[in-house]
């Protein structure tokens, strides 16, 4: 059945169907509402749970690493700020292969100081080795965190999961959540083959001398090429579940014979659906690929999804000053010794919460026929008007 639910509060049901043994809170907008509404289940006698108050976000997510790592099922959330100051024990969660699972409400990284949503805080710490998943809009949101439980707990790596700040997680939308019956048959009891226990002493994380710190890091890699196949599987399987599929590891949508693909992450991508079905008669329609899985980046998925296009616009919603896109970026290194492959226009946009309007589609795709076009540019309908030095 379906209710009409903030996204954190829609999180926050979610959350509490996966019956974490621990949650660890700490405030910081825009994720403040998923761990209020936590809270409030707590206190109301609906979840049961260790709720544990902390005075910041590296307490947070100092608290679940150590109690995952104790066999537990644990669970926090942040965002922006919050993402930095934990990323030291980031690091740790994942080099450790701790299984859990985090919300990051997508938000801008000051200076200058925005509360408003883009994704540099997750792009900050996209090579600490943790899962990255992004979501496209709340009910995605709702079942991506519960798979997550489980792909957490098959790779035994952490699972963050992105969602865009304010646009998804302060929203009203009609949402289907599944029953806790469902949910108890579907995720297995928490298990962690490696958990810290009295009666068979092990150490986690402990000092590797330089013959084999790179044999570790290999490791890792090799985990995360590996979770591919699990996070396809997972989302398969949630399906069968519930009639509701998140894309796997990214998802297709658009004619086939199109000529022009459009690659995006997070709610960006029902503006430009929007716009692509609004879109006057003379303009091109596009390929539509949603990227839903960061980290690992589904390679040869997106060679495939790119298959047969001569132009693809690469949309970002974070920079990396110096070099231009991060997903721009990527995208362009995966797609290098493919014959044929697509000329890439890479743009940032919506940063800091900048509206990203449905009519962006027409100019995106006017903007392909300038040959001289840079390869990366900060896209917004003021910043065109404006002369080319005074951009």
């Amino acid at each position: 059945m379906l209710e009409a639910l903030e996204g954190s509060q829609a999180i926050a049901r979610a959350v509490a169907l996966c019956r974490p043994d621990v949650v660890a809170a700490y405030p910081i907008t825009p994720q403040t509402h998923i761990v209020e509404n936590l809270s409030r289940l707590v206190a109301e006698g609906d979840m049961h749970t260790e709720f544990v108050s902390v005075e910041s976000e590296f307490s947070a997510a100092s608290v679940v690493l150590g109690a995952a790592a104790a066999g537990v099922r644990a669970y926090t959330a942040t965002a922006s700020q919050g993402v930095l100051l934990m990323a030291e024990v980031l690091f740790n969660i994942a080099g450790m292969r701790i299984p859990l699972v985090m919300t990051v409400a997508n938000r801008a990284v000051s200076a200058p100081l925005s509360i408003w949503n883009d994704h540099s805080d997750s792009m900050a710490v996209r090579d600490s080795g943790w899962i990255q998943l992004h979501c496209a809009d709340n009910q995605e949101a709702v079942d991506t965190t519960i798979q997550a439980f489980r792909i957490a707990q098959e790779t035994e790596l952490p699972v963050m999961v992105c969602m865009d700040g304010f646009v998804l997680t302060h929203t009203m939308e009609p949402i289907a959540l599944p029953e806790q019956k469902e949910v108890d048959n579907w995720l297995p009891p928490f298990e962690f083959s490696r958990r810290l226990d009295p009666d068979d002493p092990k150490s986690l994380g402990t000092l590797v001398a330089p013959d084999f710190f790179a044999e570790v890091r290999h490791s890792h890699h090799g985990a995360m090429l590996k979770a591919l196949d699990v996070i396809a599987a997972v989302d398969r399987d949630w399906e069968g579940l519930t009639g509701r599929a998140c894309g796997g590891l990214l998802e297709v949508s658009g004619p086939a014979e199109a000529k022009i693909g459009i690659l995006a992450m997070g709610s960006t991508l029902g503006t430009i659906a929007m716009g692509m079905e609004h879109r006057g008669p003379d303009v091109a329609s596009a390929r539509l690929i949603k990227l839903r899985a960061f980290r690992p980046f589904p390679a040869e998925a997106l060679r495939a999804a790119c298959d047969g296009l001569d132009h693809l616009i690469v949309i970002d919603r974070a920079i990396s000053p110096g070099l231009g896109g991060v997903v721009g970026t990527e995208v362009a290194a995966v797609l290098a010794d493919v014959p044929g492959a697509p000329r890439i226009h890479n743009h940032a946009m919506g940063l800091g919460g900048r509206d990203i309007p449905e009519t962006v589609y027409t100019d995106l795709v006017a903007a392909i026929a300038d040959p001289d076009a840079p390869a990366f540019s900060i896209f917004d309908a003021d910043l065109q008007k404006l002369a080319p030095e005074d951009r």
